[in-house]
């Protein structure tokens, strides 16, 4: 008996072992029966499952074999948590899920549940006539052709209280798309790329399966994400994840629980759309955003699983603390989280019972618990969380007890931190295993039967792995990037259009009575937050499916008035206020983009979303990126931020620092810093969002959000008119476009800055204007993608560029338009003028490490004396 398993191997051969051991079945029982008295498990429900197990341990051991010769690229593996196949069987196949990454097994059984049609129903009912087709006629048919392998957000708490009629669980489909694998020992003399030739005839009939293998698709679409596979359905070799569009699984990239928000967002817009369409059936008109099919049917219910040790993390806090939020409020979150705990963090042991003491201590979140070693009472545990979900709209946590199999990943060697006596106990738990004893005490199979169905399998997977080996891979970085953050600006100048059009025809009367008559443009100049809040309203108007949320931002107008009378306008269901949690208020944002609205989140103060700023880098920025589009979170972020403000402050109301943004790959970032650029620039951000599914990020100069005047007091030209519907498409703000403003001559120096540092450069500027010297002045608008095109033409046209960045001298923003300059082949003298790399003191003090006009000045004048 092994008693230090630790490689790939070894886990074969015990596999092997114990299921030789078995034996024959005492006595065969039809499998539409139960496997055990009492419970809803049938046999062929549960072979199903051990196929779904054995097809993910298949995959895994394929992962290692590919990495042994230089061709696979990801080895956390499944082994140990295949009893989340039981979780997946339970749940509906248009349940979004959003899946820990050990999750194979999971994964091929909503893959089989996708693929599932007609025949696979029938099959399911009456599963004795389901043995038309073997893995084996399966398999080798699909490997004959390469090509074809495996190929109040919401409502008011008063409004929330009804609860969904049982729906039960959904039963597993006996047909489903399964797996083609891949042995892990090598053979041949080439290490082990030489195909394996099939089970030996000696195996005869008993190595041809008598049921569908039905998860090939599902193996060929994890095989070409350890490969790399360009032809990989979801990242297209961007990334080894589960993830597919036509499952409603989607991708995650998290390890430590970053997805978790998001499930919780998810949740929200769920049961929102669930409300619409109640409200849609019942007669109610709910506007043109009812006419739109929801991304997933109104009963959906949200999955979210995650691995023990991420329930420690500040982001797993957050969600289940909004969850639990949300929840004592009366609004109702369908999310079923999963917590698959195998007790180890990699080589952090989980204390015995932390998760347990956790968990059960989540207020509003319902506890159920269960061990993957025991498939008939997991399987009950699964089917009454998810049940109870989807029938209450409340959120309940899954604890499922699992282990952990050849360690963390390949180069993890776990005989470093762990006894053979753990590792032994570990594989006497084996889930796998535990299936396939259950199948032989039931009378479903015997063990000489299963072992054939796991070689079987296993060539499969062999001959799935051969073929992924082959096909082309990413090669250049333009089509690395492709996904990233579409663009089509003609696309937006057309949808800032048809908005104008909407807003002054048909839409007309319903803007003005919005409005209360006193429609913007008519107002007189604005300053920049009446400007916003206009364009708030207007955006709002025009996008039945946006959302405005936040900290302060319902009941209070925002801390600065920039939201006043929105909610009064809108509805609490469309305007409403969030939990002190910037985390959160971003997880709502991304989910409920993914379901299909257009959020606009807003964090208070640009220092609180250094506490989230993950939600951003690691959740919204990629979701593109590793679905290839397919997923999207569109979300228009508005943040007040930078530095200034009078008599208010220090560091935490006055921040500084946006590199945490710049270095985020496909991010928008706009910084309106005059009235007349803030409602253009908010349309452009709101047509990106919808119609290429951009992340923007809409920095707001909080000492500009009142500023009327810009030489002397009472001049009030920091005021601007608001334009009218018609002149919105004349005055549409491209992505990645600055604006020039001429001082006197303009053609003895360029100032190219942003924010505050417009008015500064602009008040710096008529002081030279004075002394003879004549200057443009560069409005940035855009800190991401930066107008280099602007910058360099406007840089040309003096030779002399004086950078004025209000951001830090280290990582400020001034770093990279000086490099821009030089990518450019700018040849012309240049400067900069910056911010001292400290943070934003209180009071008078601020003013030694912020920019000032006289050291813009002072900047110009000894670049113009080289």
């Amino acid at each position: 008996m092994l008693s230090d398993v630790t490689t790939p191997q070894d886990l074969d051969d015990r596999f092997r072992e114990t299921l030789a051991a078995l034996g024959p079945t005492a006595r065969r029982r039809d499998p539409a029966e139960p496997v055990t008295d009492g419970a809803t498990l049938t046999g062929a429900q549960a072979l199903d499952i051990f196929d779904a197990q054995v097809t993910s341990r298949q995959l895994d051991l394929a992962g290692r074999w590919l990495r042994s010769f230089g061709e696979g690229f990801y080895t956390i593996g499944s082994a140990g948590h295949e009893a989340n196949a039981l979780v997946a069987a339970v749940l509906q196949p248009t349940d979004p899920a959003l899946l820990h990454y050990r999750s194979g097994a999971f994964y091929c059984v909503r893959a089989a549940q996708g693929a599932a049609g007609p025949a696979a129903e029938a099959a399911v009912a009456h599963p004795a006539d389901s043995a038309a087709h073997s893995p084996s006629d399966l398999g080798r048919e699909a490997a004959a052709d390469a090509s074809d392998v495996g190929v109040g957000l919401f409502d008011a708490a008063g409004e929330s209280s009804d609860e969904q009629p049982d729906a039960g669980a959904a039963a597993p489909e006996d047909s489903a798309r399964a797996a083609h694998g891949a042995d892990e020992a090598p053979t041949g003399a080439d290490g082990g790329r030489e195909a394996a030739e099939g089970p030996q005839d000696a195996v005869g009939a008993a190595a041809r399966p008598e049921r569908p293998w039905a998860y090939a698709e599902a193996a060929g679409d994890v095989l070409r994400g350890v490969v790399a596979s360009a032809r990989e359905p979801i990242a297209g070799g961007r990334h080894k994840v589960f993830g597919h569009p036509d499952l409603a699984v989607v991708p995650t990239t998290s390890t430590i629980a970053s997805h978790l928000p998001r499930a919780v967002g998810m949740g929200l817009a769920v049961e929102r759309l669930r409300r619409r369409e109640t409200r849609r059936a019942g007669g109610v008109d709910a506007g043109d955003e009812a006419s739109e099919s929801p991304t997933w049917p109104s009963d959906s219910i949200v999955v979210c699983s995650f691995g023990d040790a991420s329930i420690n993390h500040a982001s797993a806090t957050a969600a289940f603390n909004t969850a639990g939020w949300y929840d004592h409020t009366g609004l109702r979150i369908p999310v079923l989280f999963v917590c698959e705990d195998n007790g180890l963090g990699i080589s952090v042991r989980t204390p015995q019972g932390w998760v347990e003491a956790a968990l059960r201590s989540k207020p509003g979140i319902r506890y159920f618990a269960a061990d993957g070693s025991d498939p008939v009472r997991a399987y009950t545990a699964a089917e009454e969380a998810a049940a109870w979900v989807r029938r209450h709209r409340r959120p309940a946590v899954l604890h499922l007890r699992t282990v952990r199999l050849m360690g963390h990943a390949g180069a993890d060697a776990e005989t470093a931190y762990r006894s053979p006596a753990e590792l032994a106990r570990d594989l006497d738990r084996d889930p796998v295993a535990a299936t396939a004893r259950l199948l032989v005490e039931a009378g479903v199979a015997g063990g000489e039967e299963l072992l054939a169905r796991y070689d079987e399998i296993g060539w499969l997977v062999r001959r799935v792995a051969e073929v992924v080996i082959g096909e082309p891979k990413l090669t250049g970085a333009a089509d690395v990037v492709a996904p990233l953050a579409p663009r089509r600006p003609a696309r937006l100048a057309r949808a800032v259009a048809e908005a104008a059009a909407r807003a002054a025809g048909p839409g007309a009367a319903a803007r003005d009575a919005t409005f209360g008559g006193r429609l913007p443009e008519l107002a007189g100049p604005l300053t920049l937050a009446q400007s916003i809040n206009a364009a708030l309203s207007d955006g709002m108007l025009d996008h039945e499916e946006m959302a405005v949320f936040g900290e302060d931002v319902a009941a209070k107008g925002g801390v600065y008035g920039v939201t006043k009378g929105l909610r009064d306008r809108f509805g609490p269901a469309r305007v409403f206020d969030t939990l002190l949690d910037e985390t959160s208020v971003l997880g709502l944002g991304l989910g409920a983009g993914l379901a299909g609205m257009l959020p606009v989140p807003e964090i208070q103060y640009l220092a609180y979303l250094h506490n989230a700023e993950d939600q951003l880098r690691g959740e919204a920025a990629t979701m593109q990126f590793f679905s290839q589009g397919a997923y999207r979170n569109p979300m228009v972020v508005r943040v007040a931020g930078l530095a200034y403000q009078e008599g208010f402050g220090g560091h935490f109301h006055n921040d500084n620092s946006v590199a945490v943004l710049r270095d985020v790959p496909g991010l928008v970032i706009a910084v309106p810093a005059r009235p007349d650029d803030a409602a253009p620039m908010l349309r452009t951000c709101l047509a990106s969002a919808a119609v290429d599914g951009s992340v923007c990020v809409f920095l707001e100069p909080i000492a500009l959000y009142h500023t009327r005047d810009l030489y002397t007091e009472g001049d009030g030209e920091w005021l601007a008119g608001y334009a009218e519907p018609g002149a919105w498409a004349s005055g549409h703000v491209p992505i990645g476009r600055a604006r020039v403003y001429g001082v006197g001559s303009a053609e003895d120096l360029t100032i190219i800055t942003f924010g505050n540092g417009v008015r500064l450069s602009l008040r710096a500027a008529a002081v030279l204007a004075d002394e003879g010297v004549g200057t443009r002045v560069v409005d940035l608008r855009w800190l991401a993608p930066l107008p280099v095109a602007d910058i360099m033409r406007e840089a040309s046209a003096t030779g002399r560029v004086l950078v004025v960045d209000e951001t830090r001298r280290s990582g400020g923003v001034g770093e990279g338009v000086l490099a821009a300059l030089v990518d450019a082949g700018y040849v012309g003298a240049a400067r900069r003028v910056a911010g001292v790399d400290s943070f934003v003191p209180l009071g008078p003090a601020a003013r030694q490490v912020l920019v000032s006009e006289e050291a813009i000045t002072q900047g110009a004048r000894t670049l113009l004396a080289r």
